[in-house]
């Protein structure tokens, strides 16, 4: 009897489709040199893995299964508790994501350290780096006595073995992209290699009730590697971010099935690791020049927390003519290119032969519309050559008729402000902006509501703009 052919499809790294044939460009997404081949069981011997004895399964209700807030465990650094929630919930399964040598790996051992100091022990699992490499971060991160036990391992079933027989109430795996499961054909980190390397990890996880934390690789998009069936088979996926050229890192969560994903840390890298920023406004405004045409501050908003930060903008003669350069870090390039849109055409700004430089100073990412205002006021301060007082601050959406709109959480923003120093704000008119919601620590700083770019322009700098333009405000 001939032995049974086995049946092989071609499985795309990066979107997870599956098609019979190998390309060299996937149909779906269109990514190059992404099809891995993997071996198929057969319908039968699925079929026959999945019957069941015929008894029906016994429901429960809802009002019976569990309606009690889950208990966490603090890790100690606040931040990351403040992603999380207020802590890691007991047999989860959490996916972390960052570009290489962003900080992963010094985070979680510091986390891993932090936790095994205040509830037990820890199991940290590396595919990619010696016991040695580890001894020696952990050494120079000052955590070399903490309570760690390490695995070097990439088997998967050796390391579920290690799981049982030790009881850890957390484990760290770095990475998944390394992990080989005994029943896989593919090689690490294939599609099937990656799918059923969580799957069994998050079978751990929920019957031994020990948190898992997961290290994901990101591809050239910067999205996380892997099926996307790898997201959604997690309970919380965070995303460690930062340029390498700076000392800020910032830690959000993409998914929490435990709690908001609004919520951002914020860390400041040095020799001795990662060191949480309790007052980030601080922070960024330490090296601001004061004084400066084109420096404005924004009170902006990450997750549920008000941040000052410093948006710089630097407007020169185009050197080459034709078109200018446009130049954005920081912020949407987009925002930035309808703001500059609204200047010229609603406010009369002649822009169009001038090169633009927008910059958020320290390497924050801004991704909200209440930056708009700061944007245009720093591009036609530096044009104009006129500064701000060293002591206001803006906020609040432009619109393409040139109207200034409001946004979230005013009081908030105005009482960090006032918390700082500052004491005049520009703000949207709009009355929810100027009155309500206004806390009593934000009475002090005086406040200007504008409904228009042209009325900001006037209120921060002190000058009446032309219409060069010719065309209605």
């Amino acid at each position: 009897m001939s032995p049974k052919k086995e049946r092989i499809r071609y499985v795309c790294s990066e979107c997870g489709e599956h098609t019979l044939r190998w390309f060299g460009r996937c149909p779906n997404c269109e990514g190059w040199n992404t099809l891995t081949e993997e071996v198929v069981a057969s319908s039968r011997s699925t079929a026959r893995a999945g019957q069941r004895s015929g008894e029906a399964a016994r429901s429960q209700p809802l009002a019976l299964s569990g309606m009690q807030a889950e208990d966490r465990l603090s890790l100690g650094v606040s931040e990351i508790d403040r992603v999380l929630g207020g802590g890691i919930v007991p047999g989860s399964l959490i996916l972390l994501g960052g570009e290489p040598g962003v900080g992963k790996s010094t985070l979680l051992l510091q986390l891993a350290a932090k936790f095994a100091h205040s509830h037990g022990s820890v199991l940290y699992v590396s595919g990619e780096e010696s016991a040695r490499q580890i001894s020696m971060r952990a050494a120079r991160l000052g955590v070399g006595q903490a309570a760690i036990n390490l695995l070097c391992e990439t088997q998967l079933a050796e390391v579920e073995a290690t799981i049982q027989n030790e009881r850890p109430q957390l484990v760290i795996v770095d990475s998944i992209q390394t992990m080989i499961h005994p029943e896989a054909d593919s090689g690490p980190g294939s599609v099937t290699q990656v799918r059923e390397s969580t799957a069994l990890l998050a079978n751990v996880a929920k019957r031994g009730q020990t948190s898992v934390i997961l290290v994901g690789h990101v591809n050239k998009q910067g999205g996380l590697a892997g099926p996307k069936v790898l997201e959604h088979a997690v309970d919380v996926v965070l995303e460690f971010d930062g340029e390498r050229h700076t000392s800020f890192r910032l830690l959000r969560a993409q998914k929490n099935r435990f709690g908001s994903t609004h919520e951002v840390g914020l860390f400041e890298m040095n020799a001795k690791g990662l060191v949480p920023v309790a007052n980030p406004s601080e922070f960024f405004l330490a090296e601001r020049p004061e004084g400066s045409p084109g420096s404005v501050v924004v009170a902006a908003r990450e997750g549920s927390r008000p941040i000052l930060v410093e948006i710089q903008a630097l407007v020169a003669p185009s050197a080459f003519g034709g078109t200018p350069r446009r130049q954005v870090s920081g912020v949407d390039y987009n925002r930035v290119s309808i703001v500059l849109a609204v200047l010229e055409r609603r406010v009369g700004l002649a822009l169009q032969g001038q090169d633009v430089y927008i910059n958020v100073a320290g390497g924050v990412k801004l991704s909200e519309p209440a930056c708009d205002l700061a944007i245009a006021v720093a591009a036609a301060s530096s044009l104009l050559g006129k500064p701000l007082r060293s002591k206001s601050v803006l906020f609040g959406e432009v619109g393409l008729a040139g109207e200034v709109r409001s946004v979230s959480n005013p009081g908030d923003r105005l009482a960090e402000a006032a918390r700082l120093g500052f004491d005049e704000a520009v703000v949207p008119a709009y009355k929810a902006a100027v009155q309500g919601g206004r806390p009593d620590s934000a009475k002090e700083i005086s406040v200007h509501g504008v409904r228009s770019v042209a009325e900001a322009l006037g209120q921060a700098l002190g000058v009446s703009v032309s219409n060069q333009a010719g065309v209605d405000r």
